[in-house]
């Protein structure tokens, strides 16, 4: 039996187990365990027409044909959307599953329950033992890399270093390479300000941390463009003249993309020893049983994590 994958939908209160039960239901690729909520993921399930069978781990051992299983972590010490993603990520390090896929949490409830970091990505680093974990989207027209993820703008100046870029260019190049199967990645860096500082007259932090950054990656080999203004990083990729953006900050790269390829794009965290993809939305709590939650990023997701694992 093919090693599933496991499917953490996220927080009950939101969209995330309607859209991942949507996305099940004709679900053609490898093996799928759905791990978190039983009674929010039931739910969604009786909604959707999907059959469910509860099992104690990602094991299928005993699952009757044309149902999904269903694997209720939950744990009192903690909120059962962040045991499921827990248990699951021991489950792929243990090598009993083959790869995860997240639906959306939401952060600020989160934070309000204890919850010490700031996303997904770092508490997947956390739990892997990785420092540094990238965020990126793929899957639709656009590509994208952030090297700062959840952090105020203001923020973002001083967290922002020559290393941290370079790190970023690397992590995505040996994705693209390794893993999406491009024999040379061409990659388009974009400056942290306007016009990509104009050489200084915008601010310093282009010319004095980024440029360095694209220096040393050109160094070893790769190709790295910049520092490139974020529109003409932007332009160079929808005229398939670079393959990926790697953005300074979250919304410089996720507002373009998302206008571009909103339910197209996945969530792939990169540098991780797991596979690990998510939607591309939140968990949008105003949709929540009204039957228009899109699943599309959901059965994105899925699809990406499924090659991935191949």
């Amino acid at each position: 039996m093919a090693r599933p994958l496991l499917i953490t939908p996220g927080d009950p209160l939101g969209i995330g187990p309607e859209v991942a039960c949507r996305a099940l239901r004709d679900h053609r690729g490898p093996p799928a365990v759905l791990v978190g909520d039983h009674a929010a993921i039931e739910r969604a399930a009786d909604a959707a027409g999907l059959s469910l069978t509860r099992v104690d781990g990602p094991s299928e051992d005993g699952v009757v044909d044309g149902t999904i299983p269903l694997w209720d972590p939950g744990d009192a010490d903690e909120p059962v959307e962040v045991a499921a993603i827990r248990a699951a990520v021991k489950a792929c390090l243990d090598g009993s599953a083959s790869g995860l896929v997240t639906g959306p949490i939401h952060k600020a409830r989160l934070a309000a329950r204890g919850f010490g970091f700031p996303g997904h990505t770092d508490f997947l680093g956390h739990l892997c033992g990785v420092d540094r974990p990238v965020m990126a989207f793929v899957g639709g027209r656009l590509k994208v890399a952030l090297v700062t993820v959840h952090l105020p703008l203001r923020a973002v100046p001083d967290a922002l270093t020559t290393d941290a870029v370079l790190h970023t260019v690397r992590v995505a190049h040996h994705a693209l390479r390794h893993q999406l199967g491009l024999a040379s990645p061409r990659l388009a860096v974009c400056g942290l300000n306007p016009h990509a500082g104009d050489d200084g007259l915008l601010g310093h932090e282009d010319r004095d941390l980024v440029a360095p950054a694209v220096l040393a990656a050109r160094a070893e080999g790769l190709d790295a463009r910049g520092p490139i203004s974020a529109e003409g990083a932007f332009l160079a990729a929808m005229r398939d003249e670079v393959d990926l953006v790697v953005a300074m900050y979250h919304d410089q790269g996720l507002a373009p993309l998302k206008a571009v390829d909103f339910g197209k794009s996945v969530n792939w965290t990169l540098g991780l020893p797991i596979v690990r993809t998510s939607v591309d939305h939140g968990t949008a709590d105003d949709l929540v049983g009204t039957g228009r939650a899109d699943p599309s990023s959901m059965q994105a997701a899925i699809a990406l994590a499924a090659r991935l694992v191949r």
